[in-house]
C-alpha cells in the first residue's frame, strides 16, 4: 500500500483513493514479489527533508553507497521514512536514537547480528547533517539533464579514472591559477566501443572565472591541432612522402606572414619533423600546396562542426589556429582515426565506414551496423605513419619539460598553442585510449607561458600514467610498399641518388615525383666544375651531389655542417647554373611601410639576398640607379621614398634578378 501510494504522487487522502489504492497494491502483490515490492519502497521512500530513495540518503547522510553502510548506519535509515518530517537527522536527535536502537534490538533478537555487533552498533554516532550529495563530473551531469531530462540513465563513466582526473586537474590547476589561468578541461575515450571514460567539463570554482562553463563542447582557437590532419590527408591522397623534404624559408602568401614559433628557419625539413616540431612555416606551405579548399572539405567530412564557413573566410590561417574546434570534436577525429587503424587486419583491408561515429555517454548506445568499403576519408596506412611521426619529441614551443615525457608506453600526441597564449591542447592517443587536454581562460584572456606543451602536455602525461600500458598499433602491411628512398630527400631514389634507404611508405605514395634534388656534376682532378666545352668527357669525374636551391640553401648550410655545397666552376669552363641568385626580402610587388624613428626621420628597410657562392659580389641597383655592393653577407640597409621601385641585383658573373615593390606612407 505505501509503495502505491509513493507512485500516486499528489493524491488527496480520500476513501475513494484508498480504495483505488488497495486495488493496485493488490494488483502489484500478484505480480512481484516481496524483494521487488520493497525495492521499488525502498527507491521512491521518503528519508527527511528533499531526500528521496534509500541511495540517495546513503549518499547524503554517509556520504557512500547502501551496500557499504554498517548495521548502525542500515538500521538509522531504516526507520527514518516511518516519519519523515518529524525525525531525521539534525533533528529530534533523541527520538531518532530510540527508534534506531530499537530496530538494533530486534536485529540481534532475530539473531540477524551477534551480540559483538549488537553493542558496537549502540555506540555509533548518528549523522548530524546531510552531506552534500556527490557530484564527481557536474558539467556531464548538466549535459545529460539537458538531453534525458526525466529519463533514467547509466552513463559510461569509470568512477575510478573520473577521480583520479578530477584530482590531477585541481593539482595543475592550484599551479596555474598563480599566473591567472583559472580553467582547463579533460577527456577519456575507450576507442573500441567509443565510451566516454572520464568527463572533466573544468575546473572547481567561482562562476566569475566561467568555471560552470563546460570547455569540452566549447568552440575554442585551434591552434596547431589540426597538423595531424593535414599531414595525413596529404599522405593518404599520394602528395608527399612521410620524409619529403618541405621549404622552411621566410615566406609571405597574399599579404600573410606566416612565422616559426621560434622565428628561425632550416631551408628544408622533413614532413615528418614539420609536424613533430610544429613548425608554422612548412606547414602552410604543405597546406598551399594541398589546397585550401580540399582540406576545408576533408575537415568537414571529419564532423569538426564549428568549421561551417567557406574556406575563404578562413584562409591559411585555418592550419595555425584561425578556426574554432572543440576538445569533443577533436578528441572525436583521433578516436576515429585509431579505430580504423585497429580495425584494418580485422576486415582484411577493407574499412568499416561507420567506424567514424561520436563518442558516447549513455551506455545504451549501441555501436552502428558495419558497412565495408574498399576505401575510407584517409587510408589506415596513412594514420599509421602520422601516428609514427606523432611518437616523437615534439617541442613546439619549449623545450623544457620535454624528457619528463618519455616512457615506455608508446603514445602519438599533438599540442596546440592559439594566438595571444589563449588556449592550450594537448590529444594524444594508444590503441585503446585517447585523452584530450585544453588549458586556458573561459573569458579567453591570453597569459604568458600559457602552451600546449608547458600547461597541457603535463595533464595529458599524467593522465596517462593512469592507463594500462599498451602494444601499439600494428603496421596495414596491405596499404604499405616497400621502396627505395632517397635519404636527404625522402622523396622515391632515382639512379643517382646516394645513400638509399628501403623503407615501407604508403601505398598512394608511388605516384609522388621522384627525387629532384640530387644532380650528377661533372669536376676535374681539382674538385672545380668543368663541362665539355672546357673539359674533355674522358677526364671527367661524375659525381652525385645533394643540391638546394640558393634561398633554401643559404639556410640549410647553417643547421646542417654536412652540408656541400656546389663547387664552383673552372675559370675556362662557362656557368651553366641556373639561378644562383635569389632574393629573399622583398616579395615582388611587396607592400613595404617604413616606421618613423624617435629622431622623425624616416627609417630603412632591410634587403636580403642570397647566392649560390656567398663570395660572389652583388651590385645592388634602386630604379636603375647603383646604391652599393655586397660580398659573403647579402644584406643592405636603405632608406626609399615612398612610391613604386625596382631593385635589380647583379653579380659578377653577369647573373641579374629584378624584383618591384611599393613603399607606403604610415599616415
Amino acid at each position: 500500500m505505501q509503495t502505491i501510494r509513493l507512485s500516486r504522487k499528489g493524491k488527496s487522502r480520500t476513501f475513494l483513493e484508498k480504495f483505488i489504492e488497495m486495488v493496485l497494491a493488490t494488483r502489484l502483490e500478484f505480480s512481484c514479489s516481496k524483494n521487488k515490492i520493497l525495492s521499488y519502497y525502498a527507491s521512491n521512500a521518503p528519508f527527511g527533508g528533499n531526500v528521496v530513495g534509500l541511495d540517495a540518503a546513503s549518499w547524503r547522510y554517509y556520504g557512500r553507497n547502501a551496500n557499504q553502510l554498517s548495521w548502525a548506519e542500515s538500521a538509522t535509515l531504516a526507520v527514518l521514512p516511518n516519519a519523515p518530517s518529524l525525525i531525521f537527522p539534525g533533528k529530534n536527535h533523541k527520538k531518532l536514537l530510540a527508534k534506531r536502537n530499537r530496530l538494533l534490538n530486534k536485529l540481534y533478537q532475530n539473531n540477524f547480528i551477534d551480540s559483538l555487533t549488537y553493542e558496537v552498533s549502540k555506540e555509533e554516532l548518528l549523522p548530524q547533517k546531510p552531506l552534500r550529495l556527490p557530484n564527481i563530473a557536474p558539467h556531464l551531469h548538466n549535459l545529460i539533464i539537458k538531453n534525458n531530462k526525466g529519463k533514467r540513465v547509466k552513463t559510461t563513466i569509470d568512477k575510478f579514472l573520473q577521480e583520479k582526473t578530477n584530482e590531477l586537474i585541481n593539482k595543475h590547476y592550484n599551479q596555474l591559477k598563480f599566473n591567472e589561468i583559472h580553467n582547463a578541461a579533460a577527456i577519456i575515450i575507450e576507442i573500441e566501443t567509443g565510451n566516454i571514460l572520464a568527463y572533466v567539463g573544468n575546473t572547481s570554482g567561482s562562476k566569475e572565472n566561467g568555471n560552470d562553463v563546460d570547455v569540452i563542447k566549447a568552440p575554442r582557437s585551434t591552434g596547431s591541432i589540426l597538423k595531424p590532419i593535414l599531414y595525413a590527408s596529404m599522405l593518404s591522397d599520394g602528395d608527399i612522402l612521410p620524409n619529403t623534404l618541405i621549404s622552411d624559408v621566410p615566406i609571405k602568401i597574399a599579404g600573410y606572414t606566416p612565422k616559426n614559433y621560434n622565428s628561425k628557419y632550416t631551408g628544408v625539413v622533413p614532413a615528418s619533423k614539420a609536424l613533430s616540431r610544429s613548425l608554422n612555416v612548412p606547414i602552410v606551405k604543405m597546406l598551399q600546396d594541398y589546397g585550401l579548399q580540399k582540406f576545408h572539405h576533408r575537415l568537414q567530412k571529419l564532423n569538426l562542426t564549428f568549421i561551417d564557413k567557406p574556406a575563404s573566410h578562413y584562409g591559411l590561417t585555418i592550419i595555425l589556429g584561425g578556426a574554432e574546434s572543440s576538445l569533443w570534436d577533436i578528441t572525436n577525429v583521433f578516436t576515429n582515426f585509431s579505430r580504423t587503424l585497429n580495425h584494418f587486419e580485422k576486415y582484411n583491408g577493407k574499412y568499416n565506414v561507420n567506424d567514424y561515429h561520436p563518442h558516447h555517454y549513455l551506455f545504451s548506445t549501441k555501436p552502428p551496423e558495419e558497412k565495408l568499403e574498399n576505401f575510407n576519408n584517409i587510408s589506415a596506412a596513412s594514420i599509421y605513419l602520422t601516428y609514427q611521426a606523432l611518437i616523437g619529441v615534439n617541442r613546439p614551443e619549449e623545450d623544457a619539460n620535454w624528457q619528463y615525457f618519455s616512457g615506455n608506453n608508446k603514445i602519438a600526441w599533438k599540442t596546440g598553442t592559439s594566438y595571444g597564449f589563449r588556449d592550450a591542447w594537448a590529444v594524444g592517443t594508444t590503441t585503446k585510449y585517447v585523452v584530450g587536454v585544453w588549458v586556458g581562460n573561459a573569458s579567453g584572456e591570453g597569459r604568458p607561458g600559457l602552451t600546449g606543451i608547458g600547461s597541457a602536455a603535463p595533464i595529458l602525461f599524467d593522465i596517462f600514467n593512469l592507463l594500462p600500458n599498451e602494444k601499439w598499433f600494428r603496421p596495414p602491411y596491405d596499404e604499405l610498399t616497400k621502396v627505395p628512398i632517397c635519404r636527404k630527400s625522402g622523396m622515391r631514389a632515382t639512379a643517382i641518388c646516394e645513400p638509399v634507404d628501403s623503407v615501407f611508405v604508403q601505398s598512394s605514395g608511388l605516384k609522388t615525383e621522384p627525387c629532384n634534388y640530387h644532380q650528377l656534376i661533372h669536376i676535374d682532378n681539382n674538385g672545380y666544375r668543368v663541362n665539355s666545352d672546357c673539359e674533355d668527357v674522358n677526364n671527367m669525374i661524375h659525381k652525385s651531389m645533394f643540391v638546394l636551391p640558393p634561398v633554401q640553401e643559404w639556410y640549410y648550410k647553417s643547421t646542417d655542417p654536412t652540408y656541400i655545397k656546389l663547387p664552383p666552376y673552372r675559370n675556362d669552363c662557362e656557368s651553366y647554373e641556373s639561378q644562383p641568385l635569389q632574393l629573399i626580402y622583398p616579395e615582388e610587388n611587396a607592400e613595404i611601410y617604413i616606421p618613423i624613428e624617435l629622431s622623425g626621420k624616416r627609417g630603412k628597410v632591410i634587403f636580403e639576398a642570397a647566392h649560390r657562392k656567398p663570395s660572389t659580389i652583388i651590385y645592388w641597383h634602386i630604379d636603375n640607379s647603383y646604391i652599393g655592393s655586397t660580398k659573403s653577407i647579402h644584406e643592405m640597409g636603405l632608406t626609399i621614398e615612398e612610391g613604386n621601385h625596382a631593385l635589380t641585383l647583379v653579380d659578377e658573373l653577369g647573373n641579374s634578378i629584378t624584383r618591384n615593390f611599393v613603399v607606403k606612407g604610415n599616415d
